[in-house]
């Protein structure tokens, strides 16, 4: 059984990395804040003092960081990952950063022999508690086949997309698609309590319909109880949505939703609002329409 390095133990990383010591894996970990650190040593993982360290330690390498530079960093920078790992290693990306930089740092990766997956993850922290999310990675199928059981003790639904950086044009999609579902969301459940309708009762009118979806059970029963408990921060999506436009532009082509969404995000960040919930794109609308849904 590989022995597994994990780097970036925060909302999403200490669960994942949990579950992988539930299923027994031998494992490694580093974090900036040694607090979170402590937790999962006392779960049966042990400690590493740098990146570099870890990576010394491990067969596999796990990294679940904010955004990339963050990657980076742990990646290339002063006690990274690059000095200290091994030929034959594999290092797994699951931050959901730029596919120009997961390509890039695989391809330095690759002067020292180690093979690199981006794979990032849907799902927020419920589904990484519960092991469930969807992962979606990018690389070398043989390297894929190598750890798809390491990556299934994490996720419920891991998917091989395409080549290195792939993943994360996925997630990019994902983003798009969530973003704006819980925006039109909040638009509408607005719409409906400021016309006089119970937007409890509206809710369940339509989830059975073409506009049911995963977001709307998953969020509406949270603005509903006025509950923004981050799940997945409001500051995290701007992050995954400034990497969808710049890609876009890139590639030359109109996201224009998806930048209307960002404006909308930006505001809620600017009122304090950023580390709230991303369900709570809802409040943009409930401030400019001075209604509130609730039960």
């Amino acid at each position: 059984m590989y022995k597994i390095g994990f780097i970036g133990l925060g909302i999403m990383g200490k669960p994942m990395a949990r579950n992988l010591l539930k299923a027994g894996y031998s494992m490694v970990v580093y974090d900036i804040n040694n607090e979170v650190v402590k937790e999962l040593v006392r779960d049966g993982a042990v400690e590493a003092g740098s990146s570099s360290e870890v990576a010394s330690r491990s067969d596999v390498i796990i990294t679940m960081l904010p955004d990339s530079p963050e990657v980076k960093e742990v990646v290339l920078g002063k006690d990274g990952i690059i000095h200290g790992v091994k030929s034959g290693t594999v290092v797994i990306d699951m931050s959901s950063i730029a596919p120009s930089t997961s390509r890039a740092l695989s391809e330095e990766l690759l002067k020292k022999e180690v093979v690199m997956l981006d794979a990032p993850v849907s799902g927020g922290e419920p589904k990484a508690i519960e092991g469930t999310l969807a992962i979606m990675v990018g690389g070398p199928e043989d390297t894929f086949n190598r750890v798809k059981d390491i990556l299934g003790k994490m996720g419920a639904s891991v998917k091989l997309v395409g080549e290195i950086g792939s993943g994360n044009i996925t997630k990019l999609a994902n983003q798009i698609i969530v973003a704006l579902n819980i925006a039109a969301i909040g638009e509408a459940m607005v719409l409906a309590a400021k016309a006089g309708a119970d937007p409890e009762k509206v809710y369940q009118a339509i989830r059975g319909g073409l506009a049911g979806s995963t977001a709307l059970d998953a969020k509406m029963p949270m603005i509903l109880d006025g509950n923004f408990k981050p799940g997945f921060r409001i500051e995290l999506h701007i992050k995954d949505l400034k990497n969808a436009l710049e890609t876009s532009k890139e590639l030359g082509i109109e996201s224009v939703l998806t930048e209307r969404v960002m404006d909308i995000m930006k505001a809620l960040n600017n009122d304090g609002k950023g580390k709230d919930d991303h369900g709570g794109i809802i409040r943009f609308y409930e401030k400019s329409a001075n209604v509130e849904v609730r039960k």
